[in-house]
């Protein structure tokens, strides 16, 4: 039997289930995969899609950061929840004045 087709990003990005993030890493929810129940359960606490949440601990069970609060997932379910990884924002370089502008204080 062919594998199912997995969901995408709105540009091809890599999409995996929840529980084979890395921790530490900030995911967007892509899709929700499972029951209508289940999801509607899912949204009220804040896994709705494109929210951001970040992978706090990985084991047996996921516990993620969503809206500033800690929630703990069984892997089953983290297994549903479709997310793209964030791209790290780089911080930004202080400014370094140039020549003239030293010269110029």
């Amino acid at each position: 039997m062919p594998p199912a087709p997995q969901p995408q990003g709105e540009r091809g990005e890599f999409v995996c289930p929840l529980s084979q993030v890395r921790e530490g890493t900030s995911v967007r929810i892509k899709q929700l995969a499972a029951s209508p129940d289940l999801c509607r359960r899912l949204r009220e606490m804040g896994f709705c899609e494109e929210s951001r949440i970040k992978l706090l601990l990985r084991s047996h069970s996921v516990v993620c950061q969503v809206c500033n609060v800690r929630l703990g997932l069984s892997g089953e379910l983290a297994d549903s929840i479709w997310v793209e990884p964030l791209a790290a924002v780089p911080k930004p370089k202080p400014a370094n004045p140039t020549t003239s502008e030293k010269k110029a204080a």
